[in-house]
């Protein structure tokens, strides 16, 4: 009969990034997904955690796709004593190779930057998650298996990687042992997405865990050409503003989906004289994996794409930081929320200049750069320096990768009948809560795990809670203080400005160096008040 199974939330309860499900059976334990926390410091902090289990423990890792807030602790977990292998399809494997490596070089040049800086001297030294050792490390345990293959990832489970649609190689884990079975959605892509077909899998699951991202919108039905001409109208405006056209990205399928775009229309003719400048050595690599894979993928047509003579890729950061001395160029630049990479150098330049445009195409998360920028904040802080938004903020929703509530809801009920729990994960909370909404009364069992949260997964009933999340996390999910102190500290220069004269100023000052000592000393006669009583 063998053990029954449980489920164990490390990441992406209530929150977009940091996939990491747990499955253990008696002994053995597998893990779905291994990724980053990504957004506001106080959430990538927990990278740095212990983590919440023994990786010597772990038997398998069984990745759904490449994107680092699914795989990208994997070179940490390798580091502390995982020696299992690491299960993921053939096109995942491939892009896992200048993914981690280059997640590694960010790792160890941000801890170098960090230790140059003058305001840290006094501090110990940073250290990074995880070297490029480790990343070659974790490379060397990848195992590639094809769509549909049933296989062992560890003794007592079987498994069988599906289609999700989401980006090159993603997959849905169908994960079955001695009682249960267990679908593990991954990121599920939208109905008709360039490059892949739509996501798949079977029906007559025991629990399922379900993507939530995009939960609460519902996206214009926009065909692959109509969304091409909405980005040929964009790029047209934007040079005729006479500034760059700045787009963050994704290294990985958003950068090649905009190529795609870019050189059908420029193929086409109706857009001339463009010249397109990828500034990501990982965006450039990522596409000589798609180019490998080019004759399995859809939507190509006639003509070059993926080497197209209008494109321009930059490897060094001083041809990057060249881009700046000029107008009328479109620049693609990583990261897609705009935390960290060459796009930051971009912003720095463009964000100020009224000609410029900035067009938004994929999530941002809360407490994102990105997000703060697109919410429409009128000054920023980047790199330690105030930056005044005078640029054309634009945003285009066509270009997503995750399925929207109508899609999700479809997908799920593809699944049906789901004899136990459906898990809503991989969201955040109003996405989850809208999704909800929308599936209450439909199934038997809807769930909105946390963090750290175990639960008991029978094959003959609805899923049971064994443990609680940690509440700790609970303010750190979303926007933290550190975005408002970014938010703030933008504010202040030009608000005390805004007084009369200097002696008031300082006044001001003054009084609100006092509103802190006084919190603080509240603080702390609470704290002893507590100790007594």
């Amino acid at each position: 009969m063998g053990y029954p199974a449980t489920v164990t939330i490390h990441g992406a309860g209530r929150t977009v990034t940091g996939s990491c499900f747990e499955v253990t059976s008696g002994d053995r334990h597998v893990l779905v997904d291994c990724g980053l926390f990504q957004g506001s410091r106080t959430l990538e902090a927990l990278n740095r955690e212990p983590f919440a289990f023994d990786p010597a423990q772990i038997d398998a890792v069984i990745l759904t796709h490449a994107h680092l807030d699914h795989s990208g602790l994997v070179p940490r977990l390798v580091a502390e004593g995982f020696s299992g292998p690491i299960w993921a399809t053939a096109p995942t494997v491939d892009l896992l190779v200048p993914m981690l490596k280059d997640a590694a070089r960010l790792q160890e040049q941000d801890a170098e930057r960090r230790n140059r800086r003058l305001d840290r001297a006094d501090e110990d030294p940073f250290e990074p998650i995880y070297t490029v050792a480790d990343a070659e490390a974790a490379l060397a345990r990848l195992r590639p298996i094809s769509l549909g293959s049933l296989f062992t990832p560890a003794p007592g489970f079987e498994a069988m990687l599906w289609n999700a649609g989401h980006i090159l190689g993603s997959a849905s884990v169908d994960l079955r042992h001695a009682q249960s079975r267990l679908l593990f959605s991954g990121d599920i892509g939208p109905e008709h997405k360039a490059f892949h077909p739509d996501p798949d899998a079977p029906s007559r699951f025991h629990h399922v865990f379900c993507e939530s991202t995009y939960g609460d919108r519902e996206r214009e039905t926009v065909t692959i050409e109509e969304r091409r001409r909405m980005l040929e109208a964009e790029v047209k405006a934007a040079m005729a503003r006479g500034g760059n056209l700045v787009i963050p990205v994704f290294a990985l399928e958003r950068t090649q989906e905009l190529l795609l775009d870019l050189a059908r229309r420029i193929n086409a003719g109706t857009l001339k004289a463009a010249q397109v400048f990828i500034d990501s050595p990982l965006a450039m690599r990522a596409t000589e994996v798609f180019a490998k894979y080019s004759a399995k993928l859809e939507d190509l047509g006639s003509g070059e794409v993926f080497h197209h003579p209008a494109f321009h890729f930059v490897e060094d950061v001083a041809a990057s930081r060249r881009l700046n001395d000029m107008s009328g160029a479109i620049i693609l630049a990583g990261s897609g929320m705009c935390e960290g990479g060459r796009v930051r150098y971009h912003l720095l330049e463009n964000l100020a200049r009224r000609d410029s445009t900035i067009l938004f195409v994929g999530f941002q998360a809360d407490g994102t750069l990105g997000r703060t920028i697109l919410d429409g904040a009128k000054r920023v802080r980047i790199s330690g320096r105030d930056v005044a938004v005078r640029a054309v903020i634009r945003r285009m929703d066509s270009y997503s990768a995750h399925a929207d509530r109508t899609e999700l809801a479809a997908w799920i009920h593809a699944r049906e009948p789901i004899s136990g729990s459906l898990f809503l994960t991989h969201g955040e909370p109003g996405a989850i809560e809208a999704l909800r909404r929308s599936l209450q009364g439909e199934m038997a069992s809807i769930l909105v795990p946390e963090i750290g949260e175990t639960y008991a997964v029978p094959p003959d009933g609805l899923a049971r809670r064994l443990k609680t999340g940690r509440e700790d996390l609970r303010d750190a999910l979303g926007r933290d203080w550190q975005n408002d102190y970014a938010a703030f500290t933008v504010d202040l220069k030009r608000a005390l400005e805004q007084i009369d004269a200097d002696h008031n100023r300082r006044e001001a000052i003054r009084r609100m160096r006092g509103i802190l000592t006084d919190y603080r000393a509240a603080r702390s006669q609470q704290a002893a008040l507590r100790k007594v009583t």
